[in-house]
């Protein structure tokens, strides 16, 4: 319901009876994201004023004593200095749990095309409409159906209708992103538990939405940490009442933020990615930091650090023809696999209208060593470096220009026989938002990559030039 309408009706309700006849006044307040309504303050709720409720049969007559009231103009703000003579009937406030979930997503159609080097050969991870025979391609057609079922839980379940399942060659599967409770230990919603498959907490773009990302894909070096970003497991946030509402400015007001994922956060997860079935008996711990400063002109800056630890079972390795010779790897890792450990630092100074962004990460994984002919724990380490500037236009909209650097050494754990993954990669592009609805943006990319993907993981060097059209509803 809107706010002129929702405001519009109190008043008109309020007209019904009389001061004389009111019992208790009580408030309401309205949720500024939700709107939905509710008798007690709490975290983005905005007072609309106080009421009192009259007896239903009293309400159908007006006596002649009251004074008239006029209902405020569309879009002015409802006065919450008048106590009404009645307030909205008890059955309207008490709402049931499927008249309280909202439904949105958004749509990202790309186009790449290789312009040098030898584009032809490129391969990423993040995309897989880079390489040849590529054209027009569904990245991403996420829906996302969320909403609270009473004061303690709420639900979150995110499906992407354009999945690619690994070895098909058909797109646009339907396949789950996000299915999770968080379960909330006090009113302020300050403590929860995240229970479900969810955002593991490593990485500050990891945690970002694609939906609000600048570039069209996230760094090598943090998502190669985690498949799709996600994994199946319960993880503990605290988020204190006040950042809590810096969190959800820095998402709303446009700034790129990542959402709120815990000033704190403890988890443990399977973590062996999304979607995929647990294959030892050894879960995955991480730990997350993040807090986000804002000085006295409104800037904000966020900086945080992040790590995580556990085993990590690789696929099954295939045969491999690399310098004349055909081997297959030797797996050296223990029955429960091999360990996966690493810690990443980030800080990202908001654009207002400048900005800057980077993060960091060192560690160790299972990764193939051609000369040996065996996969074991071997030492990664990468991250990026991203600069930004926010330009807000009355008659064009939004436009954001950025320049990204990034580089990665380090396994691509994910892919059969963890072969080690070589990235250097400078991309200048930018995002034009004519509207809340619309965004369109073009990247130009010079790319030294390997492909992972197929044997004997030749390193690339490539130009690329990407457009990407996105609807969010």
């Amino acid at each position: 319901m809107k706010k002129k309408t929702l405001a519009t009706m109190l008043w008109t309700m309020s007209a019904t009876a009389t001061a004389e006849t009111s019992p208790a006044a009580i408030d309401f307040y309205v949720d500024r994201k939700t709107q939905q309504i509710f008798a007690e303050p709490g975290p983005g709720r905005v007072k609309l004023g106080t009421f009192v409720q009259v007896d239903e049969k009293q309400s159908t007559t007006q006596p002649s004593a009251t004074p008239a009231i006029t209902p405020p103009a569309a879009g002015a703000a409802p006065r919450s200095d008048l106590v009404a003579a009645s307030a909205l009937p008890a059955k309207s406030i008490d709402k049931k749990w499927y008249d309280r979930l909202s439904l949105r997503g958004y749509t990202q159609l790309r186009y790449n095309h290789g312009i040098g080097g030898d584009a032809s050969s490129l391969r990423s991870p993040g995309d897989r409409f880079i390489g040849d025979n590529q054209s027009f391609g569904i990245r991403r057609a996420r829906v996302v159906l969320s909403g609270d079922l009473n004061e303690q839980v709420s639900l979150y379940l995110q499906p992407d209708f354009a999945s690619t399942p690994t070895g098909s060659s058909t797109s646009n599967f339907a396949q789950l992103r996000d299915a999770y409770a968080d379960i909330y230990f006090d009113k302020q919603r300050e403590f929860r538990l995240r229970a479900g498959q969810s955002k593991v907490p490593y990485g500050w773009e990891n945690l970002q939405s694609s939906q609000n990302r600048l570039a069209p894909d996230r760094a090598d070096a943090l998502n190669s940490g985690v498949r799709d970003e996600r994994d199946i497991g319960l993880f503990f946030y605290y988020t204190p009442s006040k950042i809590k509402q810096r969190f959800q400015d820095l998402v709303k007001s446009g700034l790129k933020g990542s959402g709120d994922y815990g000033v704190v956060g403890l988890g443990v997860y399977n973590g062996q990615g999304a979607n995929r079935s647990e294959s030892n008996n050894s879960l995955h711990t991480v730990l997350h930091f993040t807090y986000p400063f804002q000085f006295a002109n409104g800037q904000y800056l966020e900086v945080g650090a992040d790590a995580y630890s556990g085993r990590f079972k690789i696929a099954t390795p295939t045969a491999i023809t690399s310098q004349g010779r055909t081997f297959t790897p030797v797996d050296t890792s223990p029955v429960q696999g091999s360990k996966d450990q690493r810690a990443a630092v980030h800080a990202i100074y908001y654009p207002q209208p400048f900005g800057l962004q980077a993060e960091w990460t060192v560690g160790r994984g299972p990764q193939l060593d051609l000369s040996k002919g065996t996969i074991s724990t071997r030492p990664l380490r990468g991250g990026y470096v991203q600069a930004m500037y926010k330009i807000d236009h009355h008659a064009f909209g939004t436009i954001i220009p950025y320049i990204k650097w990034q580089t990665y050494k380090g396994a691509s754990k994910f892919d059969t026989n963890a072969p080690r993954m070589l990235v250097n990669e400078t991309e200048v592009g930018v995002e034009w938002q004519p509207s809340s609805v619309l965004e369109i943006a073009v990247a130009y990319a010079n790319m030294r990559r390997t492909r992972v993907s197929t044997a004997p993981y030749n390193t690339v060097r490539g130009d690329l030039l990407r457009f990407q059209l996105q609807i969010n509803y």
